[in-house]
Parts: structure tokens; sequence; C-alpha cells
């Protein structure tokens, strides 16, 4: 299976997921992925492989020993990982295809923000009618 950035300058691919899907809401996650969580699973190392664009890769380290990788074209961030673990934090939304797998569950939810609201809002499949 196969993932990239947003500009397609940088990819990789896993042979599967390996640890459970999740949706995780720390602050932390939040503001990297500029999103009310991200999507991530782990990979084994032995799993994951770059393909192309690796020299584009920027490393940011967000907390002690947690290293997030990005593109340094276009920003998308596709992996974290702490070097010392077995596995890479693979981005799920970075997937070409579908992993085939669905998330089991949210973490860190005492930190959404107050914004953040499921219940009652109206969603739509493609822009709000009249726009």
């Amino acid at each position: 299976m196969k993932g990239s950035c947003l500009c397609g300058a940088i990819e990789y691919a896993i042979e599967g997921i390996d640890m459970p899907i999740s949706h995780c809401h720390c602050r932390g996650c939040r503001k990297a992925h500029a999103a009310a969580f991200a999507t991530s699973a782990g990979v084994k190392r032995e799993n994951f492989r770059w393909i192309k664009g690796q020299e584009r890769l920027s490393t940011f380290e967000s907390s002690p020993g947690k290293l997030r990788h990005f593109c340094s074209v276009c920003g998308s961030q596709l992996i974290a990982e702490r070097p010392q673990q077995a596995h890479v934090i693979v981005r799920i939304a970075t997937l070409d295809e579908d992993p085939g797998v669905r998330p089991q569950h949210h973490i860190w939810t005492a930190h959404d923000a107050p914004w953040l609201e499921y219940q009652g809002v109206v969603a739509y499949p493609q822009w709000q009618p009249g726009r």
C-alpha cells in the first residue's frame, strides 16, 4: 500500500497496518495537523519504506523523543516516530488507498477544543446547498 504527501514530492509504502487505527485529539496532534484530531496507526519498521523524496523530509521534535516527519514542500505530516520503538506512526490520511481496516477508538478526548462538536451539526456530502 502506498502513501504520499499533498504535492507528491514524497512517497512511501507499507505492507499493512500493524496496530489499531485511532483518532488522537491531543493538543500536539491538533496543532501539527491543523485539525480537530489526527488519524494514525502503528506500522512495524520492517513494514515501512520510503519510495521517493526522502531528501525532501523535514523533521520536528514536538516533544522529547517524538519526531514528526513532514514534506518540506507542501507541509504534509507523513509519519511520526520515537526512534527507540519498533514501529512508526503513519498518518492514515496520507495513504493513497483504503487500508481496509477502520478506526477502533478516539484517544485524548479530554483535550478536545470547545468548538469541536459532533452531535447536532448538519453534515453535507459535498458543499452546503446554495454555495
